[in-house]
């Protein structure tokens, strides 16, 4: 059962899916991840999904996100079929809608914090003078204005992390997608993660879907819901 505050019911859906369904075909055999998925979001929420491994945690989020196009049903996010849209359209509309923040941090090496952070933006017509100002005002969101000029391996995992959110949200996503975020991550450094998320969500009012199979991560979302064999329960 989902658990939920009575406010997230009054907000109109920003995700809505119907009968969603993903199998994967490999050679003669058929693998279904998720068989008849019905969800709604409200816009505004933040919500944890968790289940086994296997069960379709990763997959369905990756579906809502327009990674990945589902074998049949519906997908609505910000108002937008993304189920019908083609490759080229759903990367674009993915880099309007979405912002992605993942296990392993997903930084480039040989750039600066501030350099991985402006990469969503090099997508954007913003000024560089506009790019620069929205990357140092995420930086001093998430704590790290002082190290904008260190590369990812003269800061923390934690550090990393951080650097990951905020690259997440420069570009004003609406939804914010996380898929385990501190799975590789200290207890402390994890607290501080889920703190940053519940600002982006209360504060800065992202829809935000969180991954994990970590109880107390799921703690921080206002709604958490279970995945089982492909199927919400």
């Amino acid at each position: 059962m989902a658990e939920t505050v009575p406010a997230a019911q009054l907000a109109r859906p920003i995700i809505e899916i119907r009968h969603l369904r993903k199998v994967y075909r490999r050679d003669r055999q058929e693998l279904t991840v998720l068989d008849g998925i019905d969800l709604d979001v409200p816009d505004g929420a933040f919500e944890a999904l968790m289940g086994p491994s296997g069960s379709g945690k990763t997959t369905l989020l990756n579906l809502i996100a327009g990674i990945d196009a589902p074998t049949s049903g519906s997908i609505r996010v910000a108002g937008v079929e993304i189920a019908n849209l083609s490759e080229t359209s759903r990367a674009d509309w993915r880099a309007h809608n979405i912002g992605f923040i993942f296990q392993f941090y997903n930084l480039l090496p040989v750039l600066t914090a501030a350099e991985n952070v402006e990469l969503p933006l090099l997508l954007t017509r913003l000024s560089r003078a506009e790019r620069r100002r929205r990357v140092e005002v995420a930086l001093k969101l998430v704590g790290l204005l002082d190290r904008m000029h260190h590369t990812p391996r003269q800061l923390s995992g934690g550090q990393q992390q951080r650097v990951a959110i905020a690259r997440a949200f420069v570009a004003d996503p609406k939804i914010i997608v996380a898929d385990e975020p501190t799975g590789d991550l200290d207890r402390r450094s994890a607290e501080e993660v889920l703190a940053l998320l519940r600002t982006l969500n209360e504060t800065l009012g992202k829809t935000v879907l969180m991954v994990t199979h970590d109880p107390h991560a799921a703690e921080a979302a206002k709604v958490r819901r279970r995945l089982d064999k492909g199927q919400l329960t």
